[in-house]
């Protein structure tokens, strides 16, 4: 479960205070759909950041299956997003000069697992997102559809409690992007918390709860009824 409690962030730039977050409370339990919805500049990065331990905050405190950790240190971090969180971004942030499977293999070379063992995970993981023909090309040679599946497979490799996706059909097509809100709805039909950040209103119904967060606030949570 995770749990937010006043939790408030600011950045200081040539004197001056930006408030990002201010006095943010959420809890998101084990196997929800949550949508944090917001425009430009509302926060909703920051909450994302801050929820997937790439960011600290200023104040407040962060539990994560009861355990504080909000101020970890930068490596404490990286071994609770390698455990416990897999990532869906809007780039893909695939590394060009890998094929699919060498990236997928990425968050379990880290965990310094045997190359065996993580080339079948990485395998599965594939074939579970319907890539299995595309395991040695390259970024390159794969649409932009292709490379977010590939994401999503390097994601669910080291099989995250947790999955953060931001944005993640912000540079497809629009068929590519059912394809990928489809896939995360089935992850959460398999137990996964999902967390999608959003300003797309359309993507946000695709959740099971929409928090609506605007300077920095959270101004509404809501359950969507499903229909």
């Amino acid at each position: 479960m995770i749990e937010l409690n006043n939790i408030r962030k600011e950045y200081h730039t040539d004197g001056t205070g930006v408030t990002a977050l201010n006095d943010i409370n959420l809890t998101i339990n084990d196997g929800e759909f949550v949508a944090v919805i917001g425009p430009s500049g509302s926060g909703k990065s920051t909450l994302m950041n801050i929820l997937g331990c790439l960011d600290t905050p200023t104040s407040g405190h962060y539990l994560l299956d009861d355990k504080e950790v909000g101020y970890l240190s930068p490596n404490q971090q990286a071994e609770i997003r390698n455990k416990k969180l897999g990532f869906v971004f809007q780039s893909f942030n695939l590394l060009p000069r890998l094929n699919a499977l060498e990236n997928v293999e990425l968050p379990l070379i880290y965990r310094g697992m045997r190359p065996s063992e993580r080339r079948r995970l990485s395998m599965e993981a594939l074939e579970r997102v319907g890539l299995i023909d595309r395991a040695y090309h390259k970024p390159s040679q794969m649409s932009g559809g292709q490379q977010q599946r590939v994401a999503i497979a390097r994601a669910l490799v080291a099989d995250p409690n947790i999955i953060m996706a931001d944005e993640p059909t912000g540079n497809l097509d629009s068929h590519s992007g059912r394809q990928i809100m489809d896939m995360l709805t089935e992850l959460n039909g398999d137990g996964k918390t999902v967390i999608l950040v959003t300003h797309d209103m359309n993507l946000a119904h695709t959740a099971r709860r929409i928090v609506r967060i605007k300077d920095g606030v959270i101004e509404n949570d809501e359950k969507v009824v499903a229909v």
